[in-house]
């Protein structure tokens, strides 16, 4: 029996290999057992799914376990974003919801994700749960099956995100957007609401297509090179991307260029707190940049660091005032909304802060880079085999590891991976350097997350990082 592994948002794997029918039934009943133990399984589960390869199959067969153990389910009618099943949870007050979803990963994935009642990521202690009805082989079935209902989740998503924003403020402000679903579930929300209210938009990669044709749904370099083309062609003053289940953002300004995440969740919570003023701390991943420190600090607003992954921020969410809580791959969420990321909220709230500011996107960075010093980012993704990925990590923690190349390590935190803080020039000018080494939860890759103050530093940096890597170290 195939060994099913829960990463830093449910299962993944390889359709056919590891994302069998049969696997998915056996997640379907942990969910079930948990939901049967643990919540008021009178409440229902919510099942979703996404644009991939048998997804919707695989949400149906989700949805017939899950229902044999008595529990009652509310199935989407159609192709979803996973933020839209994650607020029916909470509207509706299920107990849980059930996503068929590979999020940004290759055509050839697809995979399982679990939302708590509270309509977020399940908590550490929620998939520890799960986990363990899943090695018991959990199938409950108590006496007949309860119901299956096919519903629309999208027309209620679609209400609360534009009751979130002001799109009166956006159409005034006569911007010009490009809107890349990227092939995912995300397709046609952004386009509908923009084409309601007057906004005058382009759209590409709208189609069903679950071979995602030359890309993987990840809205990062490479694969938005057709929205930078689509921006700058037609005359836009900024573009907006979501991937595969719509959950995460990126965004290129007006002269196509790319705006990574962490610009984004720095213009967002810029513009929080200095124009919106809502209360709440801050919260961000291991892996995010450190402009986010100086940004909550000017305001006076706690900031936490998480590890890697959107449950723990919405742990968090949970516990305290969180105002927004955000990661590197581009997922951000609200506690005033949900314990979610969500690309097309933040898509629209970037097109908010446009209209406010009274500026296109690229300005917005400008201005960011400007009052807070330069920090760009750059991130590698190395597949290589699991041996010399683990070797790396120990050998980066060790305490023998004092430098990398020709900088120094000033100190060294590991919440996450192994992250070297490095004595190198731009300490004197913005961001402190760093290098964050991590062996990937969902995928067979290492990753290497770097930050400075110079894109060149940054090249040199994960350069010098892919280099350690390499090194056996003998």
């Amino acid at each position: 029996m195939a060994e099913i592994k829960f990463g830093t948002d449910g299962w993944r794997g390889i359709i056919a290999d590891d994302f069998t029918f049969d696997n998915v039934r056996r997640v379907a009943g942990a969910i079930a057992s948990y939901v049967l133990k643990n919540e008021d399984c009178r409440r229902g589960v919510i099942v979703g799914y996404d644009t991939r390869f048998a997804s919707q199959r695989a949400a149906r067969l989700a949805a017939e376990v899950i229902a044999a153990g008595g529990i009652p389910v509310k199935l989407a009618s159609d192709v979803t974003p996973t933020p839209a099943i994650s607020l029916a949870v909470k509207q509706q007050g299920a107990a849980g919801g059930v996503v068929i979803t590979s999020s940004h990963n290759p055509w050839n994935w697809n995979g399982v994700k679990f939302k708590g009642k509270f309509g977020g990521s399940a908590t550490p202690a929620i998939m520890k749960k799960v986990e363990d009805e899943l090695h018991a082989n959990a199938m409950p079935r108590n006496g007949p099956a309860a119901a299956t209902a096919d519903v629309d989740l999208k027309n209620a998503y679609i209400e609360a995100i534009c009751n979130f924003v002001d799109l009166k403020l956006i159409a005034k402000a006569n911007f010009k957007f490009a809107v890349d679903s990227m092939y995912g579930s995300g397709r046609g929300v952004l386009a509908r609401i923009f084409g309601d209210h007057g906004i005058k938009h382009v759209t590409i990669r709208q189609e069903l297509n679950p071979l995602f044709p030359d890309i993987n749904p990840e809205p990062i370099i490479p694969h938005i090179a057709m929205l930078r083309q689509t921006v700058v062609k037609e005359g836009c003053h900024a573009g907006f991307a979501t991937d595969g289940d719509a959950d995460r953002i990126g965004a290129v300004t007006e002269d196509g260029s790319f705006v990574d995440s962490h610009k984004i969740f720095s213009i967002l919570l810029h513009w929080l707190l200095e124009r919106k003023k809502w209360p709440g701390e801050v919260v961000r991943a291991f892996n995010t940049t450190h402009m986010l420190d100086r940004i909550a600090a000017k305001y006076g607003r706690k900031l936490h660091e998480c590890p890697i992954g959107f449950k723990y921020i919405a742990d968090l969410m949970m516990e305290r005032e969180i105002l927004i809580g955000g990661e590197e791959s581009g997922g951000i969420g609200y506690g005033r909304y949900l314990p979610e990321r969500d690309g097309i909220l933040n898509s629209l709230l970037l097109a908010n802060v446009m209209a406010d500011r009274g500026k296109p996107l690229g300005q917005l960075v400008a201005d960011l880079q400007r009052e807070f010093g330069p920090h760009y980012y750059g991130r590698r993704d190395m597949h290589i085999p699991d041996e010399v990925k683990q070797s790396a990590v120990t050998r980066a923690r060790a305490d023998s590891t004092t430098a990398l190349g020709r900088y120094r390590v000033i100190r060294k935190e590991g919440m996450d991976g192994a992250k070297f803080f490095l004595d190198a020039p731009s300490n004197r000018n913005g961001a402190e350097p760093w290098i964050l080494l991590r062996a990937s939860g969902t995928e067979p890759l290492l990753r290497l997350y770097a930050e400075a103050a110079s894109p060149e530093l940054v090249t040199e940096i994960l350069d010098l990082g892919e280099g350690f890597v390499n090194t056996s170290g003998s």
